[in-house]
């Protein structure tokens, strides 16, 4: 069985400066809203994927990327280089996810210990079908079961390690770009995402 946790790495090299996407920002930042519109379109998918991915709601993923676009378009003038739009706008659906998980979290009934108990009994957030855990016969791992157990061992990661494979591995974009993400340097990413993939692999033994 292959691993579900691998991923083709994506070319790391420099990146390549995106012209249209420079001329869209500069207008923007001028004042021309059908600009940024075209920008929002663009960024739209990836925005809500990694709210998504960090949030696991996708009500709540929706709000905090129009929350972000929001912030993005109002603080527009504060960013000197045109060319790094995607990453400064990453930065702040990443920082806008990360800080509405921990407010969502204590106002949340359930502890985090609790949240976190197994599989048994859990019901899948899409299908609200019954997770179980194991087949009979050790005949391996249903789609649905692994999908979900990748699911509940991704929010035991740190957030940056959690953040760092989401970008990386998940949504494919260069290291680089994480890097200006994250706001860190690429060998930090590698690390991150190094030690997010192993601590992944050690909490699916049972499922690979």
């Amino acid at each position: 069985m292959s691993d579900p946790l691998e991923k083709q790495d994506v070319n790391t090299e420099a990146l390549k400066i995106d012209r249209g996407e420079v001329a869209l920002v500069t207008e923007a930042q001028e004042g021309d809203s059908e600009a940024f519109a075209s920008l929002v379109r663009k960024y739209q998918r990836r925005a809500v994927s990694v709210a998504y991915r960090l949030l696991g709601s996708v009500e709540d993923a929706s709000d905090v990327s129009q929350e972000a676009f929001v912030r993005a378009y109002r603080n527009l003038s504060q960013l000197e280089d045109p060319s790094r739009f995607g990453a400064w706008l990453m930065r702040v659906v990443s920082n806008l996810s990360l800080n509405y998980r921990r407010s969502r979290a204590l106002r949340s009934a359930t502890s985090l210990d609790d949240a976190q108990l197994g599989l048994a009994g859990a019901r899948n957030p899409t299908s609200g079908r019954p997770v179980s855990v194991g087949l009979a016969g050790g005949s391996g791992a249903l789609p649905e079961e692994l999908h979900y157990a990748i699911g509940e061992a991704m929010e035991k990661l740190p957030d940056k390690q959690r953040l760092a494979l989401i970008l990386f591995s998940v949504e494919g974009l260069p290291q680089k770009e994480v890097a200006e993400i994250l706001e860190c340097s690429v060998e930090l990413v590698k690390w991150n995402v190094f030690q997010a993939r192993q601590k992944l692999k050690d909490m699916l033994a049972d499922f690979l």
